[in-house]
C-alpha cells in the first residue's frame, strides 16, 4: 500500500507541469483536468509499475525520489521539444510563394537585411510586403539562423507594427503562444493598459496549448478569477507552488480576490501592467501620480482607467509636474487640448507679447512656450503666425517632445490658406499639415501614352491574353510610325511585366528600347538566381524603406518590378504598378 501511494505521489508529479499549464480560461466551459488526465495517469501507473517492479522491491524512497524526478524531467522535455515547422496565416499560392521561400536562404544575410529594415518607419507599401512576406506559410530558414531567432524578428516586426487584431490571428489560429511569449504578452498587456480586462482574458480562452510562460500563467490564473472560476485558479496556484513559485505580491493580491483575507497590502508595482492592474483592483483607494520615469503602458492604463490628474488642477509654479504632463502629452497620454488650455493661465504683460520672439528665450521653456502660443492666438497676419508656430515647434522638439505640439500645430496650419504662405515657410507648411485625401484620386487614362492607357487594365485582371496582346500590338504599331514618341522607363516597366506574364510581343518591336544590365543590383540578382525569394523580397522592402512606391524614382521602381516579375509574385507586383503606372487626378 505504501509503494502505491509512493507511485501515486510520483504519477502526479510528473503531469504538475502537463495540468498547471492546461487551466487556460474558457467563459462557456469549465476545464476539469482531472478528467482529461484519468486514462493518461492510469496508463502512466500501469506502466510505471511494470517497468520498476523490480526497483520498487528493492530500493528505498530516495531512489524512488530520484526516479520521480528523472520522468518529470523526461516528460517535460518530451514536450518542450514539440516543434511547430511552419507557422503564418496565408496559403503560400495566394501570393505565388512557395513554402520553401526562406529555405535557401543564409540566415547571416536575414538578420543583417531584418537590423537594416527596422531603421525604418516602413510606408504602406512596404509594409504590406512585409505583411506577406512574414505571415505567409513556409519552413523556416535553417542556415546559420535558429527557428527562435527567426520567430523573434517576426515578433518583433508585428510588435513595432502594434496591429492587435493580426497579432490575436497569427497566434490564435497557429496556437503559437509558447513560441512567441514576447508577443503573447504585448499583445494581453497592450489590451489590459486599454484597461479591457476582458479582451485580454479571451486570448487564454482561444488557447489550447500548455502555458510555459511564467507571467502568461499568472495572467491567466487571474483572468480565472476575474470570471469566477476560483476552485480552478486554486488548483493551479497549488500545483505552480508546489513547482517552486514564489511572487509574495502576486499572492497577496490574488489571495484577496479569492476572499481569504479582508485587506490587500497596498504596495503599488510597476514591474508589469498586471502588477500594477492588481493594485488597482484589490485597492478601493487606489491612488498613483506618474513620474517622469513612469513606463508609457502604466500612463496608459491611467489615462485610460481616468485615474490621471486633471492638469487645471496643477499649479503653474509646479514645474516638475508641468513637465511631466508635457512628456505624457508627447506620449499621447494627455490630449494635447489639455496641455494648450492649461498653458492659457500663465499670465504675461504687454511688453512681453509685443517683443515675443525675444523674450521666450530669458523665460523657463514652459513659460517660454506658454508665451509663444498665447502670442500665435493673437495674431491673425498669416507670414507673422507662421513665424511664432515654427519658433514653438523648434521649442518642443528641442525638449524632445516634439509630438506634444502635432494636432493644434495641424489646426493652426489648417487656418493659412496655401497661397499666403511665403516661399521660405513653405516645406514647413506642407509637411506639418500633411493633410490626407479623403477620397481616392481617380485614374485618368491617356491614349498617347503607353503607361497611362487603358491597356493598364490588364494588371486589374480586366484583360483576357489575347485581348491583351491584340490590343497591345495596335500600340506598338502606332508608336513604331511615331518618330517622336520614345519610351519612358514607365513603359518599358510596363512592357516587362507584360512579357514576364507570357503575353507575347511581336520580334519586330524587339528595337524600340534597350535594358542594360546595370540596371538590376548584383546582391538581388543573385538572390534571385538561387532561389532566395524571401530573402529578395526583404531587400525590396528595404530599397522601398519609409518611401510610398510612387515617390521613388523610375530606375528604382524598375529593378523593383523586375525582381517582383522574376519571383512571380504578381498580386504584390500589380498592386504597386497600379500605383505607379496610371495618372491619377
Amino acid at each position: 500500500m505504501k509503494i502505491l501511494k509512493l507511485l501515486n505521489k510520483k504519477i502526479v508529479s510528473t503531469f504538475i507541469y502537463f495540468s498547471l499549464s492546461l487551466f487556460t480560461f474558457a467563459e462557456e466551459k469549465p476545464i476539469d483536468i482531472w478528467d482529461i488526465k484519468k486514462q493518461q495517469n492510469e496508463n502512466l501507473e500501469k506502466k510505471l509499475i511494470e517497468e520498476n517492479a523490480e526497483i520498487i522491491g528493492q530500493n528505498s524512497i530516495y531512489e524512488l525520489q530520484a526516479l520521480k524526478e528523472k520522468e518529470t524531467i523526461k516528460l517535460d522535455k518530451n514536450f518542450s521539444s514539440k516543434e511547430i515547422k511552419i507557422v503564418g496565416l496565408y496559403d503560400p499560392s495566394e501570393y505565388g510563394l512557395s513554402m520553401d521561400m526562406w529555405s535557401n536562404s543564409d540566415g547571416s544575410k536575414l538578420k543583417n537585411l531584418f537590423q537594416n529594415i527596422n531603421k525604418f518607419n516602413l510606408s504602406e507599401d512596404a509594409s504590406d510586403i512585409m505583411h506577406i512576406s512574414l505571415l505567409t506559410n513556409a519552413y523556416t530558414p535553417t542556415q546559420n539562423i535558429t527557428e527562435q531567432e527567426f520567430m523573434s524578428f517576426k515578433s518583433d516586426w508585428l510588435i513595432k507594427n502594434s496591429n492587435l487584431e493580426l497579432i490575436e490571428e497569427y497566434l490564435i489560429k497557429n496556437q503559437i503562444i509558447n513560441l512567441h511569449p514576447k508577443l503573447a504578452r504585448y499583445l494581453v498587456d497592450s489590451y489590459l493598459s486599454e484597461s479591457n480586462v476582458k479582451k485580454s482574458c479571451e486570448i487564454f480562452s482561444k488557447n489550447t496549448e500548455p502555458l510555459q510562460d511564467e507571467y502568461l500563467s499568472k495572467f491567466n490564473l487571474y483572468c480565472l478569477i476575474n470570471y469566477g472560476k476560483n476552485e480552478e485558479a486554486q488548483l493551479i496556484l497549488d500545483l505552480k507552488k508546489e513547482l517552486g513559485f514564489e511572487d509574495n505580491y502576486f499572492e497577496n493580491k490574488i489571495n484577496y480576490l479569492f476572499g481569504y483575507i479582508d485587506e490587500a497590502d497596498k504596495e503599488i508595482s510597476i514591474n508589469s501592467i498586471l502588477d500594477f492592474h492588481l493594485a488597482h483592483r484589490t485597492n478601493p483607494e487606489f491612488s498613483y501620480e506618474p513620474r517622469e520615469g513612469t513606463p508609457k503602458i502604466i500612463w496608459k492604463y491611467l489615462s485610460a482607467a481616468n485615474l490621471l490628474f486633471k492638469i487645471q488642477d496643477i499649479e503653474i509654479t509646479d514645474v516638475e509636474k508641468i513637465s511631466t504632463i508635457e512628456k505624457a502629452v508627447n506620449d499621447k497620454n494627455y490630449s494635447e487640448q489639455e496641455l494648450f488650455e492649461f498653458y492659457k493661465k500663465f499670465q504675461f504683460n504687454i511688453n512681453q507679447f509685443l517683443n515675443a520672439k525675444e523674450v521666450y528665450k530669458s523665460l523657463s521653456s514652459i513659460e517660454g512656450r506658454a508665451l509663444l502660443y498665447q502670442r500665435t492666438l493673437l495674431t491673425e497676419e498669416p507670414t507673422i503666425k507662421l513665424e511664432f508656430i515654427k519658433i514653438l515647434k523648434d521649442l518642443f522638439i528641442s525638449d524632445e517632445i516634439g509630438d506634444a505640439f502635432d494636432l493644434e500645430l495641424k489646426k493652426f496650419l489648417s487656418q493659412i490658406n496655401v497661397e499666403d504662405v511665403p516661399s521660405n515657410f513653405t516645406t514647413f507648411y506642407n509637411s506639418n499639415l500633411n493633410k490626407k485625401e479623403t477620397v481616392d484620386k481617380k485614374i485618368k487614362y491617356n491614349s498617347k501614352i503607353l503607361h497611362q492607357s487603358k491597356l493598364i487594365n490588364y494588371f486589374n485582371g480586366d484583360y483576357a491574353k489575347s485581348k491583351i496582346e491584340a490590343d497591345l500590338d495596335k500600340f506598338l504599331k502606332k508608336i513604331k510610325k511615331d518618330k517622336k514618341y520614345f519610351l519612358s522607363k514607365k513603359d518599358i516597366i510596363f512592357l516587362e511585366a507584360l512579357k514576364s506574364d507570357g503575353v507575347e510581343i511581336s520580334k519586330k518591336y524587339d528595337g524600340l528600347y534597350e535594358i542594360k544590365q546595370s540596371e538590376m543590383p548584383a546582391d538581388i540578382q543573385t538572390m534571385i538566381n538561387n532561389n532566395e525569394i524571401g530573402a529578395a523580397l526583404l531587400r525590396v522592402i528595404q530599397v522601398i524603406g519609409d518611401e510610398n512606391i510612387e515617390n521613388i524614382d523610375d530606375d528604382t521602381v524598375y529593378f523593383i518590378i523586375n525582381t517582383l516579375n522574376q519571383l512571380n509574385v504578381d498580386l504584390i507586383r500589380n498592386k504597386l504598378l497600379l500605383k505607379v503606372l496610371p495618372l491619377k487626378v
